[in-house]
């Protein structure tokens, strides 16, 4: 199998015949460019997984031309030649993104492993890229499944701020995809190059939890035989989720307190201050007012991460979106068993939009997921579904009989819409409507026919 594609460029020609032999001879494919222009003119034309450059050329220097080859090719490895080897000359070089720098005259076999070396780099810059980009693809706020007027109120809100630095409170039932949302809001800031920290404030024992979020250094007790970056370290530059956060005792409240006021932490055993920056989200299933009227929460802890809060609505009160989300998790759970069941049967689509989910999305996912295992159908049918817990359909409190019709019609439109991907001549059709009718009724429900693209249901 051919080896990567290499740009070798010197205004020396016995030099250049010369890279070219050795790099051919380990089986690279070996493109040569007598200078910067006719290096530009190559990086145009094709990809390369790596380039050499000397360092003094006539027409352009090679920093000059790494800069401009950089520009075409970001994630390109350079390895700069020179005759003039100086510390300086390395220092600005690599400053300004070369891989390495080697002087001249060099061994074949020295240049070979350093080129190796900078592949590797270049790949793994590569792979890191696509995963971010997989990751943005997946959690960005656009893959956020929701069709309902109060999670588009609340995606165009939490759109808005994430941009700022502003701290984020997240209030919501369990299971109703905080931490979903506490992700997008960091992928979509600018601080997204750095790290995401999740920490479950009610799942870490308490007596651990300092040395958890603080670190510590070593000696601070007994089977420290090391120092430890906490958690709140491994966040800097980036973004703390703490979720739960209605569980911290009330010890830890007051040293976390003391760190978002003045951005500085102490280490267990540290007798000197470490320098944090960090964008903090919490999240919390409680009401945290009620919690500092019973003094199990601080006030002033509250006022400092109570700067912007959003509140998730349980899934009973968006049921237009239970379609779509449960059509989501079949496809995806589909994927993941390697198993082709095309939809639901009308009788479990009616029992999904009339349960209460206690549990929220999270239940709703637990649902489809064993649904799908036990069925032997190409549809759900309802000997495979099991709605364990909550209320059941009898005992939901009795609507007014026009919240009743509008209910009715928005779980319709959401369906109808669902099973035709949106195609809302499709959808008149189906309903037996004009299509001026149904864009009346998405335009009374704040339906958008977009948001059901590719999402086609039997």
């Amino acid at each position: 199998m051919a080896k990567e594609k290499i740009l070798a460029v010197d205004d020396d020609p016995g030099l250049l015949t010369l890279m070219k032999a050795r790099l051919e001879a380990a089986r690279y494919q070996v493109t040569v460019a007598a200078g910067g222009e006719e290096a530009l003119a190559s990086a145009s034309e094709n990809i390369f997984s790596a380039a050499v450059l000397d360092f003094k050329m006539q027409d352009m220097d090679g920093i000059r031309l790494m800069e401009q080859l950089l520009k075409i090719q970001p994630y390109l490895p350079v390895i700069i030649l020179t005759a003039y080897g100086t510390i300086e000359r390395a220092v600005e070089a690599t400053k300004k993104g070369a891989y390495d720098f080697l002087t001249k005259p060099f061994e074949a076999k020295d240049l070979l492993y350093r080129l190796e070396k900078a592949l590797e780099v270049g790949r793994l810059k590569v792979e890191v890229d696509r995963l971010r980009h997989m990751v943005k693809q997946k959690y960005r706020f656009d893959n956020i499944i929701a069709s309902s007027a109060k999670m588009q109120h609340i995606l165009n809100q939490v759109a808005q701020i994430a941009s700022t630095d502003s701290t984020v409170c997240l209030y919501g039932e369990s299971g109703t995809g905080k931490e979903l949302m506490a992700k997008a809001i960091h992928l979509s800031s600018p601080r997204s190059k750095g790290p995401f920290i999740a920490i479950n404030c009610g799942a870490i024992p308490e007596g651990l939890l300092e040395s958890e979020l603080f670190g510590h250094v070593k000696g601070a007790f007994t089977s420290a035989d090391g120092a430890k970056k906490g958690l709140l370290q491994m966040a800097d530059g980036g973004t703390l989720f703490m979720d739960e956060i209605a569980e911290l005792s009330p010890p830890l409240q007051v040293k976390l307190l003391r760190v978002f006021q003045d951005r500085e932490l102490y280490p267990v055993g540290a007798v000197k201050p470490a320098k944090i920056d960090i964008r903090l989200i919490a999240a919390t299933n409680r009401d945290l007012w009620k919690a500092i009227q019973q003094g199990k929460f601080r006030d002033d802890l509250y006022y400092r991460i109570h700067v912007i809060p959003i509140f998730l609505p349980p899934l009973r009160e968006r049921i237009e979106d239970v379609p779509l989300l449960a059509n989501h998790f079949l496809q995806h759970f589909n994927r993941e068993m390697n198993k082709n069941v095309q939809g639901f049967s009308p009788e479990v689509m009616q029992q999904l939009m009339l349960h209460s989910w206690p549990g929220n999305v999270r239940e709703l996912a637990n649902v489809v997921e064993r649904a799908l295992a036990l069925s032997t159908h190409t549809v759900i049918t309802p000997d495979s579904l099991f709605l364990g817990g909550g209320e059941m359909p009898a005992q939901r409190k009795l609507m007014a009989l026009d919240e009743a019709r509008e209910e009715h019609d928005r779980a319709y439109l959401t369906q109808v819409l669902s099973k035709t991907g949106g195609n809302v001549s499709q959808a008149a059709a189906l309903a037996g409507r004009y299509r001026a009718e149904l864009y009346k009724m998405m335009r009374k429900y704040g339906i958008n026919p977009a948001d059901f693209k590719g999402n086609t249901s039997p």
